[in-house]
């Protein structure tokens, strides 16, 4: 039973991540997993009980690999400027890791208006917004530590600019990330990234 459900959770991602929520059928995602549509419907009631489970399923797996990133290089948080970059580096360049994860994202911000309001408010409780208050809390801690600007006053401002300078430019530049970018301009939006929020957030060199 498990396996089935999986299998289910697995080509409903896909299907949805390639068709959307309003275009995808229940007969398209049955095939695409393998099993019957009956089965589906045994599982998980209907479409929007469906895309409600891929949802939340593919968000607490993404968000939780992205904290243990987050963790494993602010654990080693000495140099500002290098390892803000090489932080970046692996946190935005993790659409490519989860690539049906962030197709779904695509899709769900393209539909936002016809999906069901509980539904993004959930993904954004456990997906987005947790990864941001696990980065807050690095930075917080750098802070604190001395190595840059950042207070229980000014955090949130901070978090959000980090990830408007890196993330933010990386997903206006390549569409979402429907469109690949080559690796030296996702570097250079990186680097550019980062400078701009030490110009801001930096501690001056003693």
């Amino acid at each position: 039973m498990l396996e089935k459900r999986q299998a289910i959770l697995e080509g409903a991602r896909a299907v949805f991540g390639r068709d959307g929520y309003t275009r995808a059928s229940i007969d398209a995602i049955a095939a695409e997993a393998g099993v019957s549509s009956r089965t589906l419907y045994n599982h998980f009631g209907d479409k929007e009980g469906l895309f409600r489970a891929v949802l939340m399923d593919s968000s607490v797996a993404v968000t939780t690999a992205q904290q243990e990133l987050l963790a494993r290089h602010f654990h080693k948080f000495r140099d500002p400027a290098v390892d803000l970059y090489d932080m970046v580096i692996d946190w935005v360049g993790g659409a490519e890791t989860h690539p049906e994860h962030f197709a779904l994202v695509r899709q769900i911000i393209a539909e936002a208006n016809r999906l069901p309001l509980d539904v993004l408010q959930e993904w954004r409780r456990i997906g987005p917004k947790a990864t941001q208050e696990a980065l807050s809390e690095h930075l917080l801690a750098a802070g604190r530590a001395g190595l840059l600007a950042v207070d229980e006053e000014n955090v949130g401002r901070a978090t959000r600019h980090l990830a408007l300078f890196t993330a933010g430019a990386v997903s206006a530049e390549s569409a979402q990330g429907a469109l690949p970018l080559e690796p030296e301009e996702f570097e250079r939006l990186a680097r550019e990234g980062v400078e701009l929020f030490l110009q801001l957030y930096g501690k001056p060199a003693d």
